[in-house]
């Protein structure tokens, strides 16, 4: 990605001014002013006129940020070894650093042409029907939306976007073009929490009273300390490109290669961790809702090396009087067990498997149900075969992880990011767009301007 070299349009004076004012757009730090200016519901704008894809039309991708997961789950699981079972085919890379271009280029069998350090080469391409995005979190949302406005659908790491305001003018964009979103998290594919989904509504378990998830991990070396790659030097990418919206700082190898222990490239376990265990939650609910309160905690006693917690829960509840619970850490592995209660009826997940027991005083009312083996299980394919599915048949809604629960869940993870650091316990109004605590005060989104310049961890522990 290099924003010094204007991206060459790929027709007419027309789409250059169009792409020009998305990228601007999209580039710019969202504000709370914008955060509170358009409301959630009722947005009708037409969607965008672009190409339909038919049935057994080939769909075209190409993939932005190709180090980590985006080279190893978006490049070679998703697209390597299972191009022909979904009839799609890479034809564009793009990563700040060129070794990372090389690699996937050569993995999709590309030439030299096709491999880019400026997303925007990407985008100006009109072969390509879909992006796959897997960059350092808070460029999730300047490329997401700069991607469906050049009329790309878009799949797109967890989580959707480092901040909450800029995740509601992602929201806003997909409405109005009528793009595929879907999250990067494959546990929305699994078949148990569509079962659990199926079951919810249809009563079984009677009104909805608390969900309950962990994803907790213990390293001793502590958890994101990648290998730093020693031929990546300040001269071997454009370091202001992947800085982005972030302030300015020296260049720094370990916050290149282990940023997901540090603000403000990320939130830490709320956003690598817990998103995988928010999205399935909140599907299995059967109507997934915006969160009215939420409230979190976090230390980072055993791990000082970094600025994001090593250990935290959250609490949310939702309009319904449905309660969340999850617990997230990186040293200790023992998280609770994955279970949804309801007034008459809990469920308890393990594996593949979902049973469901009647509450005692309603045992005589209902059945236990077991259902061991379902299908399909944890899977990146096949979470970008749901992706490929809903973009022939046009409808955003059958993405598994599509906007209208990736917003939702969002909103959970950013405000429980804003609850643990400023300490407070948050309230929402989803209409309003507008977030305080009980007493009536009123919070400006956490955004990239507030940030301070973060250490290297070798600072922190001093």
């Amino acid at each position: 990605m290099d924003p010094k070299q204007p991206a060459t349009p790929a027709s007419g004076a027309s789409r250059r001014e169009f792409l020009k004012q998305s990228a601007a757009t999209a580039a710019t730090a969202f504000t709370a002013s914008a955060l509170l200016r358009t409301p959630v519901w009722g947005q009708h704008q037409a969607p965008f006129s672009g190409s339909v894809l038919g049935a057994n039309d080939r769909i075209v991708a190409g993939y932005i940020g190709v180090g980590g997961q985006g080279f190893n789950a978006h490049v070679n699981d998703a697209m390597v070894k299972h191009s022909g079972e979904y009839n799609a085919v890479g034809a564009a890379v793009c990563d700040v650093w060129q070794k990372r271009v090389d690699r996937a280029a050569q993995a999709l069998q590309l030439g030299s042409a096709d491999g880019y350090t400026d997303y925007r080469r990407v985008l100006d391409r009109q072969d390509i029907d879909a992006v796959f995005i897997g960059t350092v979190d808070h460029w999730h949302a300047p490329i997401s939306i700069a991607a469906m406005e050049s009329g790309k659908h878009v799949y797109v790491e967890k989580p959707m976007t480092r901040y909450l305001g800029e995740a509601f003018q992602l929201y806003d964009t997909q409405k109005r073009t009528g793009k595929v979103l879907q999250i990067g998290s494959q546990y929305c594919s699994e078949g148990k929490w569509h079962k659990a989904a199926e079951l919810v509504r249809a009563g079984k378990i009677g009104k909805l009273v608390l969900a309950q998830d962990g994803y907790c991990r213990n390293n001793p070396n502590g958890e994101w300390n990648y290998d730093i790659e020693p031929d990546l030097t300040a001269d071997a990418l454009d370091w202001k490109a992947w800085l982005g919206q972030v302030k300015k700082r020296p260049f720094s190898a370990d916050h290149y290669f282990r940023w997901r222990k540090y603000y403000p490239y990320c939130c830490g376990i709320l956003g690598d961790l817990l998103a995988h265990r928010i999205h399935p939650l909140m599907i299995a609910t059967g109507a997934p809702e915006f969160p009215v309160r939420v409230a979190c905690i976090g230390t980072r006693k055993i791990t000082p090396d970094r600025s994001v917690p090593d250990n935290t829960q959250l609490l949310a509840e939702f309009p319904s009087g449905l309660s969340m619970v999850i617990m997230g850490s990186t040293v200790n592995e023992q998280a609770w067990g994955q279970v949804f209660r309801g007034h008459e009826a809990t469920m308890y997940f393990s594996g593949n498997s979902l049973e469901l027991r009647p509450e005692r005083p309603f045992a005589d009312l209902a059945d236990k149900l077991d259902f061991p083996d379902i299908q399909p299980g944890v899977s990146v394919p096949v979470h970008t075969g749901n992706f490929f599915d809903a973009i022939r048949a046009g409808d955003p809604l059958k993405a598994n992880g599509n906007m209208e629960l990736a917003i939702r869940v969002q909103t959970i993870i950013s405000l429980a990011e804003m609850s643990e650091r400023l300490g407070e316990m948050l309230y929402f109004d989803a209409e309003k767009r507008r977030i305080h605590n009980g007493s009536g005060k009123t919070f400006k989104p956490l955004d990239y301007k507030g940030e301070k310049v973060v250490p290297d961890a070798m600072a922190l522990t001093t």
